[in-house]
């Protein structure tokens, strides 16, 4: 089989899931789970036949014109590279774990097959996007990862909070998509072409005429399917639909894709400065508030979202300072211990049975309730704290390196303000994540909060697939030495200097936090009433000690602001929702005080000539004649005395 087939295999299997799933759903529920788990593992078989078939050699293009268009052609091409195989592998991993594991996490759920389903179609759409070598096809994948998300982040639409949540994420990443259409056009427009190919090798050699104005219209889009400041806001929210959802959202599919099209169009970004000051700006932002509102959170998901902001920040840092390989170094890593995370946070939130054990306060006595989400979330929190030999050390030393190489004035890429804004932003994220990597772990597994009842040992399929990612989450580093041949990038070796300055901070912010942890378990003890002298028994144990928080120790006065996003949906709202409520308000009331105003006084005032009209008909033909010789008469006088005036 050739390549090309493979590859339009790959996204073509998922899709074939989806429509049988949602046509066989109701009629034979039996063939729900493996048209759900089947096709994506199938997928993921050929993703992987795929990139071993490729080994980092030179890219494959193929296309297809789909319908001549009279100017810029739209092309069904397909753009094969190390990067796109390697992140392929990843979708197809992180998305097989998820289908396998919703088939026991939403085992009773009366809606698993139109879930499955849409899963499914997620991440056909994601695998679209990533072996696309035309934009507008590209585009269509885009846009139906954002319907999807709609529908599965408000799965649970009974209750309100995902009703809106799922409006807010299809209205926010809609809000960023219309300015990248535009710059998508404005692109073609410059190169002649939607060829990805076609696109780059015009910005070589010619250059683009708008180069800021493009970089700044796709930008847009960017943040807001990768969930960087400013609109970010949309994916905190996002944590209303099932625990599984999140982990796809998060890992390997939405939020990645805007990363993955920044680093496959990087030479268009590089082309302005500006863009990359900006994008850096935007990334650092993203990285250091996205961490400190971590470090606020109560719900475990919640952190774990703001979490995924961050390090997505560090994706975008490295792309800011023009290295591409860095950011899908920290992309392929990222996928693998954010996707654990989140599923042994479902884990631990189906032990209690209820949604209600996701507030980090609430937990108690979890380490022995749940050995497989302990120790590979222990696995996957020290990846995300960059702790050397995890992965997530190598994948982010690899991004401070390449902004440190850059702020030393070594990059003809980018600019050296860049390199230092992502290199000091960096560097204080390192010392944030390590500190609310360790308050959530603290929390949900040495916290005193009170137990959940017991559902006893959590099935097969949820368990095993943490174990599964765990592999990657630990190893997954040591292949910098071969990655930058598949990703045609420079050296990913970790530097001495960031790694040691970078390790040494995660350390002092795990061990404050440690400190401060137990400063406040032992201030929350001194503060619990004294309930009698008699000790405990094996039949009265003693009660639980308010769970203590080490995060408003460490953020004092910003702990509010910062459990809030500091702020900014209210802001939003102040600046935008409001005002278009008011005009919304205005324009409804000009339409039923004014206009329908007059559409009454129109249709009244015939309704009164009618009447009028009416009460002259009586049917009395003398009535009739009388009038009409009447009417002759003041005719004939008229007439008359005109002709006198003459």
């Amino acid at each position: 089989m050739t390549t090309t087939t493979l590859a339009v295999l790959v996204p073509l299997l998922p899709f074939l899931g989806a429509v049988a799933g949602l046509l066989l759903g109701r009629k034979a529920p039996g063939f729900v789970r493996p048209l759900a788990v089947l096709p994506t593992l199938t997928a993921l078989g050929l993703a992987v036949v795929l990139a071993v078939r490729h080994g980092g050699d030179s890219p494959v293009d193929a296309a297809t014109q789909l319908t001549p268009t009279g100017s810029v052609p739209i092309e069904l091409a397909l753009h094969l590279d190390g990067f796109a195989a390697l992140t392929a592998v990843l979708v197809g991993v992180v998305a097989s774990c998820v289908q396998i594991y919703s088939t026991a996490y939403l085992r009773d759920d009366p809606r698993y097959p139109s879930y499955a389903a849409l899963v499914s179609l997620f991440t056909s759409a994601m695998l679209l996007v990533v072996y696309s070598g035309d934009l507008m096809v590209l585009l269509v994948g885009w846009e139906i990862m954002g319907i999807c998300s709609y529908f599965l982040v408000g799965h649970y639409w009974e209750t309100p909070e995902a009703r809106a949540a799922s409006l807010k994420a299809f209205l926010v990443t809609k809000l960023g998509d219309v300015p990248f259409l535009i710059g998508l056009f404005a692109l073609a427009a410059d190169t002649g072409s939607f060829r990805i190919t076609t696109i780059l090798r015009e910005v070589a050699s010619n250059g683009l005429d708008h180069p800021t104005l493009i970089a700044l219209l796709l930008l847009a889009g960017v943040a807001g399917k990768s969930a960087q400041f400013p609109l970010h806001t949309w994916l905190p929210d996002a944590m209303a639909g099932p625990t599984p959802v999140s982990a796809l959202i998060h890992a390997a599919t939405m939020v990645a894709a805007g990363v993955y099209f920044v680093a496959r169009l990087l030479p268009v970004f590089a082309a302005s400065a500006a863009a990359l000051i900006v994008l850096a700006v935007m990334a650092a932002v993203t990285m250091a508030g996205s961490a400190l509102a971590a470090l606020a959170q109560d719900d475990i998901k919640r952190v774990l979202a703001y979490s995924t902001i961050g390090q997505l920040g560090y994706m975008t840092g490295a792309l800011a300072v023009g290295d591409s390989g860095a950011g899908a170094f920290h992309l392929l890593s990222h996928g693998a211990f954010k996707a654990l995370l989140f599923l042994a946070a479902g884990v631990i939130i189906h032990a209690a049975g209820t949604n209600s054990l996701a507030a980090m306060s609430r937990m108690g006595g979890l380490k022995d309730r749940v050995p497989d989400a302990y120790w590979t979330m222990t696995v996957a929190l020290l990846a995300l704290a960059a702790i050397p030999p995890f992965s997530g050390f190598f994948s982010k030393e690899a991004v401070l390196g390449a902004a440190e190489h850059t702020a030393t004035g070594h990059s003809e890429f980018a600019p050296a303000t860049a390199g230092w804004i992502v290199l000091v932003a960096g560097l204080v994220t390192a010392v944030l994540t390590a500190a609310y990597a360790t308050r959530l772990w603290l929390l949900a597994f040495r916290g005193s909060g009170p137990a959940a009842p017991d559902h006893g040992r959590q099935p097969l399929a949820m368990t095993s697939v943490l174990w599964v990612l765990a592999i990657p989450s630990l190893t997954a580093g040591l292949t910098y030495g071969v990655l930058p041949d598949w990703f045609d990038s420079a050296d990913l070796t970790p530097t001495l200097t960031t790694s040691v300055l970078a390790t040494g901070l995660a350390l002092v912010g795990g061990v404050i936090t440690y400190g401060a942890w137990r400063h406040s378990t032992a201030m929350a003890a001194a503060r619990t009433p004294h309930t009698g002298t008699t000790p405990p028994t094996e039949t009265a144990p003693p009660p639980a000690l308010p769970s203590a928080d080490p995060g408003r120790l460490l953020l004092g006065p910003l702990h509010h602001a910062a459990a809030t996003g500091f702020h900014l949906d209210a802001v939003y709202a102040a600046l935008f929702v409001r005002p278009v409520r008011a005009a919304a308000r205005l324009v409804r009331f000009l339409d039923r005080e004014v206009v329908d105003t007059y559409v009454r006084g129109a249709g009244s005032s015939a309704n009164l000539l009618g009447l009028l009209v009416r009460k002259a008909q009586t049917g009395n033909v003398q009535t009739y004649l009388s009038a009409l010789l009447a009417g002759s008469v003041v005719l004939a006088v008229a007439a008359v005395l005109v002709a006198a005036g003459a």
